[in-house]
């Protein structure tokens, strides 16, 4: 399956992927979750917020068992972040289903909306709007690069943005998620492991403003260069991560009016900071936002999976599967903040890379996440409701 999505929305020249949210990429890819849930004999829908779902047996008949994720990337990004954890749902079925297993309660598919956020700035839009963790009236608002707000992509697509907000009906549905994603570092040494919890992280925008002017008649003591303030900011985000113990980069920077001869007039640029302890990123976004126009677009505080059903992943998953803490946001930790069960399995990353085309998960270690994932499903779906 992993083959049959590797062409879609993939850069020629560098090997890695756009697959922005409503993009045609990304509609390819939902048309092929369409396509495998009516293979399966599926009974799919899609959400009034842009979530696709597939379910064995009726949900609204008794609350159902969920695994997924999403398949949107990060711009350039690599091919298993969100997609696999979406194919691996789908072998997981088929091989439940060979085994000649029945659940006794139904089992869902399901793929977000805009996880990554890369072209509306926030991450995890599917989830959050699903949730009420995101205000719709915000959502409807937020505005691509290109000027065009998510209302605009989302009626363009034949999509009501005035229906956006939290999903009490399709929540209902849900009784536990369970998500598996590849791991995005090196902490993992054996094939699957299992999450403890999700670091407190966030994304800021830093607007530094200057005056536009020519580049090659206007002295250096007459300019007022954003890019200057911009440079510093880059460099403290660097030196304050390290001595609070965090992890911060300004990893987007758009610049007006962007001439090669001319000095900006203004330089927007995003941080993003992460870290185990959320005073101390706190305290690292308070003191670069100092004289600083500064607007917090997203936050998520920590999210620990609930102990007991993580332990229950471990110990079906492996023996038991290795737990460990992570960094990256995931809409399991979306549905767990939200006070859905919810756990994730991570498959081995030996290259520790993500977000980039080195991103790599080995064959064996796909299907050993697989075969992990499948007995998961089959000891939440096979007990009493």
């Amino acid at each position: 399956m992993l083959e049959v999505l590797a062409g879609i929305g993939r850069n020629g020249r560098t090997g890695g992927y756009q697959r922005d949210a409503w993009s045609p990429p990304e509609l390819e890819l939902r048309e092929w979750f369409r396509q495998e849930a009516d293979a399966r004999g599926m009974d799919r829908h899609e959400d009034r917020n842009g979530n696709l779902w597939a379910w064995w047996g009726d949900p609204d008949r008794k609350p159902g068992v969920v695994t997924g994720s999403h398949l949107d990337s990060v711009r350039e990004g690599g091919a298993f972040d969100g997609p696999l954890g979406v194919v691996s749902a789908f072998h997981a079925v088929d091989a439940l289903r060979a085994s000649g297993f029945t659940p006794s309660r139904p089992l869902g598919i399901v793929s977000f909306s805009d996880e990554e956020g890369a072209r509306f700035g926030v991450p995890c839009v599917g989830s959050r709007l699903l949730t009420g963790i995101l205000p719709p009236e915000r959502a409807r608002g937020l505005t691509g690069d290109d000027g065009v707000t998510l209302a605009e992509v989302m009626r363009a697509q034949g999509r009501d943005p005035a229906a956006l907000g939290r999903d009490r009906e399709t929540l209902a549905r849900v009784s536990v998620f369970v998500e598996l994603h590849i791991e995005q570092g090196r902490a993992l040494t054996a094939p699957v492991g299992v999450a403890a919890a999700i670091w407190p992280h966030g994304r800021w925008r830093f607007d530094f403003h200057g005056t536009a002017d020519h580049a090659g008649t206007t002295a250096l003591a007459d300019r007022n260069d954003p890019t200057l303030r911009y440079a510093q900011a880059v460099l403290s985000a660097r030196e304050v991560a390290e001595k609070l113990g965090v992890v911060a980069t300004f990893g987007k920077v758009l610049i007006q009016p962007n001439n090669a001869n001319a000095i900006p007039s203004l330089v927007s640029a995003w941080l993003d900071a992460r870290g185990a302890d959320e005073d101390a990123v706190r305290r690292l976004v308070a003191e670069l936002s100092e004289g600083q126009e500064v607007v917090c677009e997203s936050w998520t505080p920590e999210v620990a999976f609930p102990a007991a059903l993580r332990d229950r992943v471990a110990a079906i998953a492996g023996d038991p599967a290795p737990i460990l803490p992570t960094g990256a946001g995931h809409d399991a930790g979306i549905l767990a903040s939200a006070g859905i069960p919810a756990a994730m399995l991570f498959v081995r990353n030996p290259t520790g890379v993500s977000h980039s085309p080195a991103e790599f998960a080995e064959p064996g270690d796909c299907a050993a996440g697989v075969t992990a994932l499948a007995a998961v499903l089959a000891d939440l779906c096979g007990e009493a409701a």
